[in-house]
């Protein structure tokens, strides 16, 4: 299980030179790009972290890969502390961000065979796994290609093999279908409904994403974000129940948007 617990981060924006015309420099600008977020993601399930863009999920994913630290709050995989045990938790997390940079001279296989070694795995061991992921989402063709000129779904596709080399328990992806064409969309979907299954390794599943439809297809548990703040969280039923709505996009905008509207969620 990944716990996110009360959470907090605050960034400081760069100070405004000063113009010809002022004495003065404009005051540094605090930007509090997490609030107070909370949410948990069970084994065996898909959980979105759903809200507008600027709402903090890509600083609380990042806080989750222990590339930032939070100010607040406390961060945990399967009990382990994020910030007291780094490399614990990210050995049992597979992280796909939304820069997916690969090696551009190296071919999909390598790619994904030198990510296996340096999370431990034996060369053979990485070259098997390469070759049973390749199966799993479709991409056998790709294998011994250089990653140059891939387009966006066959990135996406050797980043993912490349994150779940090591056959990790946690699957952190974030906004992973930007930039995705309808099939490499559909192909997405498959390889993470088959991973929360006992078949797939029951993994614990965590997304983030701005897209409703997406939500509704594939997440068993939804966390609303806004404002650094988790607001709402439940399945799109339970939503859909709470809201009042039938839609999900009128559902999502009540619980996302109450405060500027002016009312309870």
């Amino acid at each position: 299980m990944i716990v996110i617990d009360h959470v907090a981060k605050q960034f400081v924006a760069p100070r405004a030179r000063r113009s010809a015309w002022s004495l003065r420099r404009a005051p540094a600008a605090v930007i509090h790009a997490v609030q107070d977020l909370s949410f948990s993601a069970a084994d065996g399930r898909i959980t979105g972290l759903l809200g507008p863009n600027g709402a903090g999920k890509t600083t609380t994913l990042r806080m989750l890969a222990g590339l930032i630290a939070p100010d607040a709050g406390r961060l945990s995989v399967d009990g382990i502390d994020v910030v007291a045990r780094p490399r614990e938790t990210l050995a049992r997390m597979g992280v796909l961000s939304d820069a997916r940079g690969l090696y551009p001279r190296l071919t999909a296989r390598e790619n994904i065979v030198y990510y296996g070694v340096l999370q431990g795995l034996s060369r053979d061991a990485a070259h098997a796994r390469a070759d049973a992921l390749a199966q799993m989402l479709e991409m056998r063709p790709l294998l011994e290609r250089r990653t140059d000129g891939f387009s966006q779904g066959e990135r996406m596709k050797t980043a993912l093999a490349r994150a779940l080399v090591h056959d990790p328990p946690h699957i952190v992806l974030d906004e992973p279908t930007n930039g995705l064409d309808v099939l490499a969309t559909r192909g997405l979907r498959d390889a993470l409904r088959h991973l929360r299954t006992p078949e797939g390794g029951a993994k614990c599943i965590v997304f983030s994403t701005h897209i409703m439809s997406e939500v509704e297809r594939l997440c068993d548990d939804v966390v609303v974000v806004s404002h650094g703040r988790s607001v709402a969280s439940g399945t799109v039923a339970e939503l859909l129940a709470r809201t009042g709505e039938s839609d999900f996009e009128e559902a999502f905008v009540k619980l996302a948007f109450a405060q500027e509207r002016g009312v309870a969620a």
